[in-house]
């Protein structure tokens, strides 16, 4: 059945009119029918429906009454009341009641029917793009809020950690702790680094335009990989790469590099120090429909309580090597705008494994 059909039901106890509605739109719309107002409810339990179509005269209930009984309950679909009678307190009923959309007289005109059909949906869709949006938006302040709150407090750690060790070497006539002092602050300039190019990516990936382009997965790995190659910690673990391309891929670059950084960084600092062999393995496997991306590491791992909240805004899992806790987040934004999904499994001690489905942008529209 086509999904982006507009679902209809149409309820009359007479069942001629029905079969007749039936075959007139069959082509046009997906039409659920019924004499019952009982299996009518029952339909709406069980399906999607944009527009109801309700017979006036109908011996349980008058359409009004039907409207107005699954007013509150299915509040979002469209009413049409067809009536071959001209009464103007239904009418009144119709409006005050039951809300109705628009009125329909027997014998129905073809093209009458089909306009207010299609202006019905349409108010139908616009009502469900304003509440996607609300909701967005109500999310987008929550964000915001525990952003702001998060982040400043985040910028500052690091800053008054600089200070504090500056203080302490400026009175400290000892020269041979200098360097111990230097080792500090240039940790706590690498978090406070790495913070603010977590929320660059943050604000690329909220609010920057999508580019779409012909990816090669190959090249763009390589890049990845070279903009951490000084890193302290990367000269300690392996990572082996693993790609198959043969296909034309299009998605957008930007986004995908988000993804591949952040990932890859999470699984060199989250290592297990006692482990000799660190390693990360990275494979790509990519058709002209999707790519499937793996990065399995063998380090500390996650528990099942951090591994069900990693994905959350400013989210720490792990007290010992918690980093800014937006990273993952960021990862999960741009894995859902790009159409795709982001699962992780997890051993402690054992290592973890992030695996990720995006299809390509061509394959991904309706």
């Amino acid at each position: 059945m086509n999904e982006h059909k507009i679902k209809l039901l149409y309820i009359d106890d007479e069942e001629h009119n029905l079969h007749s509605f039936k075959a007139t739109f069959r082509k046009q719309y997906e039409i659920y029918t019924t004499v019952s107002v009982i299996e009518a409810e029952q339909l709406l339990d069980t399906h999607v429906i944009h527009v109801v179509l309700a017979d006036q005269r109908m011996p349980v209930m008058t359409g009004v009454q039907f409207f107005e009984k699954i007013r509150d309950k299915f509040p979002d679909v469209i009413r049409i009341l067809i009536t071959g009678h001209t009464d103007i307190s239904a009418a009144i009923d119709a409006i005050n009641k039951g809300e109705v959309f628009r009125f329909i007289d027997k014998p129905w005109d073809y093209k009458y029917v089909q306009n207010a059909i299609t202006h019905g949906y349409e108010i139908y869709r616009t009502k469900e793009e304003l509440r996607q949006r609300n909701i967005e938006l109500e999310k987008a302040n929550e964000e915001l809020d525990k952003f702001v709150y998060s982040a400043s407090h985040d910028l500052r750690a690091p800053l008054m950690s600089i200070l504090g060790i500056v203080n302490l070497a400026l009175i400290d006539d000892d020269l041979s702790s200098q360097n111990e002092y230097l080792e500090l602050i240039r940790q706590s300039v690498k978090k406070l680094d790495t913070f603010v190019i977590n929320i660059i990516d943050y604000y690329k990936n909220a609010r920057g335009v999508p580019v779409i382009s012909e990816i090669h997965f190959d090249e763009l790995v390589t890049d990845v990989l070279a903009t951490i190659q000084y890193l302290p910690e990367r000269e300690k673990v392996v990572i082996n790469t693993h790609i198959e391309q043969d296909k034309v891929f299009y998605s957008d670059a930007m986004k995908l590099r988000i993804i591949f950084n952040n990932l890859i960084n999470n699984a060199i600092k989250f290592q297990d120090d006692k482990k000799a062999d660190k390693k990360v393995n990275l494979t790509v496997t990519c058709t002209a429909q999707q790519v499937q991306i793996k990065i399995e590491d063998n380090g500390i791992g996650i528990s099942e309580d951090d591994r069900i909240n990693i994905f959350k805004m400013f989210y720490r899992a792990g007290a010992i090597k918690s980093g800014s806790g937006i990273g993952l987040y960021i990862v999960q934004e741009a894995v859902n705008k790009l159409g795709g999904e982001i699962d992780t499994t997890s051993v402690i001690g054992k290592g973890s494994i992030f695996n990720v489905l995006i299809p390509s942008i061509n394959n991904a529209q309706p």
